[in-house]
């Protein structure tokens, strides 16, 4: 019901809804390379560190709810390169065939973002109404979805023993650890790029903190442009880049998303194989652009690509039982990837100018 419209709107509204596209050229490119390259590599990330801690393996799920999803089929790479296109976006949507509805939706926004703006003005209007609306229909769903986390919890705990709880602590512990890494890859980063780190942790602190309390990156989104402006980056970049990157630079977000499809996996006992696993992470690159701000819209994304995999529904629900624990920290690194991305787009274009000491009052400005 939530994910096909998300999806279409957010990716389409994000790729023409900036006409920043056209105007600032290298910046939007620039922009847009630095945001797949962080979010490809947090996917990969994640899917490594899961792999090593093997933290889902040895889940035996309760029976009766074992047999929601089928058991997934292995595919050869032919096969898998034919389902990416659709032949019917009806049918695609009916069947829940994420990644189809992604490309057609990457398709989509691209064509829309050629036309005249009279004629793209309306069409785009309506799909970010719609964009909007699922956002908010997200958000009304995630309201009771803690209600559905505790009794599916309860019953899973239940039924197998407090043991049950074992791989979820583990789990807790490997995203933690991998944002750590994640963090250290960016500090590396900023030196190369020659960007002062301790500054940058200074500027970046109070909206990553705001991110980590409220679990929502539209809250500290205006914190962190302002921040960012008081870093150095000139105004018309952090304009474009950090709202930017909310649709499409979810670090964080591609940490989890990754690490819980294939957590998922191994605890209903289905061994994915490397393909397998390339798959899983490009079907995710695509279908999570556009839904960062949306608080736990990772866990539709994670519920409907553990779908179109054969991955009972029932192994990503118990991720439900600590997820709130694991949005904190995985908001407050959407935080600081979107300011790094500002950073080092500005100084990619040679427009960074730090100042010799950053403001020392929150309420202040450049």
């Amino acid at each position: 019901m939530i994910v096909a419209p998300l999806i279409f709107g957010g990716i389409v509204t994000g790729i023409a809804g900036h006409n920043e596209l056209r105007s600032v050229g290298r910046v939007a490119l620039k922009s847009l390379i630095f945001f797949e390259v962080a979010t490809t590599f947090g996917l990969i990330l994640g899917a490594v560190a899961i792999d090593v801690t093997q933290a889902g393996a040895g889940v035996t799920l309760p029976v009766v709810i074992q047999d929601v999803a089928p058991a997934a089929h292995p595919q050869g790479w032919q096969q898998i390169l034919l389902n990416i296109f659709p032949e019917n976006i009806a049918k695609a949507v009916a069947e829940n065939q994420i990644l189809q509805v992604a490309i057609f939706a990457l398709l989509f926004g691209a064509a829309l973002a050629t036309l005249p703006e009279p004629k793209r003005a309306p069409l785009l209007n309506v799909l970010q109404s719609l964009t909007e609306t699922m956002f908010r229909l997200t958000r009304i769903v995630m309201v009771v979805a803690p209600v559905a986390a505790g009794a599916a919890l309860a019953y899973t705990v239940g039924s197998m023993g407090l043991a049950t709880l074992v791989p979820l602590a583990k789990l807790l512990v490997t995203y933690y650890a991998a944002l750590v890494v994640f963090v250290l890859v960016l500090a590396l980063i900023l030196v190369f790029a020659r960007i002062p780190v301790r500054r940058f942790a200074i500027a970046v602190a109070e909206p990553a903190a705001l991110g980590f309390a409220t679990t929502s990156s539209e809250a500290a989104l205006p914190l962190a442009m302002e921040r960012m402006e008081e870093f150095g980056v000139p105004r018309w970049i952090v304009s474009f880049v950090i709202p930017t990157g909310y649709s499409f630079n979810m670090t964080g977000g591609s940490i989890f998303v990754s690490m819980g499809a294939i957590f998922a996996a191994q605890a209903a006992g289905i061994h994915l194989s490397f393909s397998q696993q390339m798959f899983v992470l490009a079907m995710l690159m695509i279908a999570s652009k556009g839904i960062a701000g949306v608080p736990r819209a990772g866990l539709v994304i994670l519920l409907a690509t553990a779908t179109s995999m054969g991955i009972p529904t029932a192994a990503v629900m118990m991720i439900f039982g600590v997820d709130v624990l694991m949005d904190m920290g995985r908001t407050a690194m959407n935080v600081i990837g979107n300011c790094l991305a500002a950073a080092v787009v500005a100084r990619w274009e040679g427009e960074l100018t730090v100042p010799p000491e950053l403001p020392s009052s929150p309420g202040m400005s450049s």
